[in-house]
């Protein structure tokens, strides 16, 4: 018999909070983070705005010598980590220590680590290449920097699936908490890609809204007049945790994980498949996983990136799985407010779908002013309200037809 599985902490760092607590304030208040690009001079570049984490201390988190020697995926991941460890009220001792692990993905990893030891390479050949460079800028270093400093010495491992990293950690995280492998994963994802060779990477394929006169209102999912997403940073983490486990301890229970799915579209290295046949398969079995019909589905996170290829085909997958029922379902993209955090999006949006069934609350789609006939569906415009929610399912989907969905329950004993 499986186990089950349940949330006990939730960190979020991103463009709109640095806490967990920040960031559901500010979703709830229809609130975004979208500004110009202050990292670097964006003048030249085609985009100049992203959804920059704010007054962030990496200090905080790791010690001042050690800041440079990782990248800043690295810090959002350990600051995630903290708060959802700390949350959680879970002690790691010698006695639990090879129960617990961790599993936390980017789709990208230390680009801008990448980028200044390449300027330092030009500058002065190899010679001036960091020795702490590797380290630095591989994406395992996430999970790996989390499990050192919290000496978390169960599952240990990283996912690389682009836009769906973090949701395949978290479902990936729940199936070795299902099975027995752990009692404890702490899982997610971490991105900070707003970079010059990032933000001009994706301009280059023209992914990215180019909307520079009016920033906030550029991430605007499912709105007629999307051009595009806007790239963002952070990170989200989740500790997941066996049910008896976590009740022995007497933690608190924020949801329920029940189902995942994975599929992949085999059609394009980008676009999504054209009668949207991996988003529908794969919310189908993160359906069937969980044991439930489609019509018991309340909510839906969406991937929702603001593009007019996702938002249309997410659409046609969601009616294809719902049928009639998609017509009840609200379906939010809370990316209108954070951008797109690319690999580390889905870890932020299983934590935000957490808090959502906790609390009885949809975030809003914000910015949603035009309908648009390919997209029909009830997007929460532009403000938050408040529904129970006994069942919430969230989407991610990546470059190279990669697909997780996660379903979450209400905690009910």
């Amino acid at each position: 018999m499986n186990r089950r599985v349940v949330v006990t902490g939730i960190g979020l760092v991103s463009c709109v909070g640095l806490t967990a607590e920040e960031t559901w304030s500010s979703l709830v208040a229809g609130s975004g983070g979208i500004g110009p690009i202050t990292r670097f001079d964006a003048s030249a570049f085609r985009c100049r705005f992203a959804g920059e984490v704010k007054g962030f201390d990496p200090e905080q988190y790791v010690p001042r010598k050690e800041v440079k020697k990782f990248d800043t995926f690295i810090h959002y991941a350990v600051a995630a980590a903290k708060e959802a460890l700390d949350a959680s009220g879970l002690e790691v001792t010698e006695s639990n220590a090879e129960r617990c692990g961790t599993y936390i993905g980017s789709g990208i990893g230390g680009f801008a680590i990448i980028e200044r030891e390449h300027e330092e390479f030009l500058k002065g050949g190899p010679s001036r290449i960091s020795p702490f460079f590797i380290p630095a800028a591989i994406i395992n270093l996430a999970s790996g920097c989390v499990s050192i400093k919290f000496g978390l010495k169960g599952p240990n491992s990283a996912t690389a699936t682009a836009c769906s990293s973090g949701a395949h950690a978290v479902g990936d995280s729940f199936k070795i908490v299902q099975r027995g492998d752990a009692d404890v994963m702490v899982c997610g994802g971490a991105e900070a890609a707003i970079t010059p060779m990032g933000v001009g990477g994706f301009a280059a394929m023209r992914a990215l809204s180019f909307r520079n006169d009016e920033p906030a209102l550029a991430s605007r999912p499912f709105d007629k007049d999307r051009d595009g997403f806007v790239i963002g940073e952070g990170a989200g983490v989740l500790v997941l945790e066996e049910l008896e486990h976590a009740k022995a301890r007497g933690a608190k229970i924020i949801a329920e994980v029940v189902g995942y799915g994975m599929t992949g579209d085999a059609f394009h290295i980008t676009q999504p498949s054209e009668n949207a046949d991996g988003a529908r398969r794969v919310m189908e079995a993160a359906i069937r996983d969980a044991g439930i019909e489609p019509q018991d589905v309340d909510y839906i996170n969406a991937h929702g990136t603001s593009t007019p290829y996702n938002d249309k085909l997410e659409t046609l997958a969601i009616k294809r799985v719902f049928g009639e029922h998609a017509n009840s379902i609200p379906v939010s993209s809370t990316k209108s407010m954070t951008g797109h955090l690319l690999g580390a999006a889905g870890g932020l949006e299983a934590g935000i779908l957490a808090l959502a069934i906790e609390r009885g609350v949809l975030p809003p789609t914000i910015n949603y002013v035009t309908p648009d006939e390919d997209c029909d569906l009830d997007y929460v415009p532009n403000e938050a309200r408040h529904k129970t929610i006994r069942y919430g399912l969230s989407n991610s989907f990546g470059f190279g037809g990669t697909n997780a969905a996660l379903l979450m329950k209400r905690f009910e004993e």
